[in-house]
């Protein structure tokens, strides 16, 4: 998949901090939300392995933008409340790629997956959020 400039603009003015990482979006949906973030050494921790709060971050980025485009009438946001992150294989290379869906949309929360996957198409990480509705 290929990052649009359109949601990528989006993304960094709604998430000021994806754009300090360097994030790129892809695809912005309410069934699911796709971000990138390419491996540099720069966002990298001992041994060229991607820190793992890049990918938290990259993470919670794309489940709170799915979050958002699955707000409730009434609602004016969400902020994350939990989140639980399983490291499965550390991405050294390439880039990782968030793809976020959301598995329970509720009035006062809403609870998403979001698989990470490195540029093998491997599942690197696992993370699954809940988001309170704002209102």
């Amino acid at each position: 998949m290929t990052a649009t400039d359109e949601l990528t603009a989006q993304m960094h003015a709604a998430m000021p901090f994806m754009a300090l990482l360097g994030a790129t979006a892809v695809q912005a949906g309410p069934d699911e939300v796709v971000l990138f973030l390419g491996w540099d050494a720069t966002r990298c921790t001992t041994g060229g392995l991607m820190h793992g709060g890049a990918l938290m971050a990259l993470a919670d980025a794309a489940g709170g933008w799915c979050a958002m485009l699955n707000l409730p009438d009434g609602a004016t946001g969400t902020a994350t409340t939990s989140s639980n992150t399983q490291f499965l294989r550390p991405v050294t290379a390439g880039h990782v790629e968030a793809v976020a869906r959301p598995l329970k949309v509720g009035r006062t929360v809403i609870v998403l997956d979001t698989d990470l996957r490195d540029a093998a198409g491997t599942l690197a990480a696992r993370v699954t959020q809940t988001q309170a509705v704002l209102r």
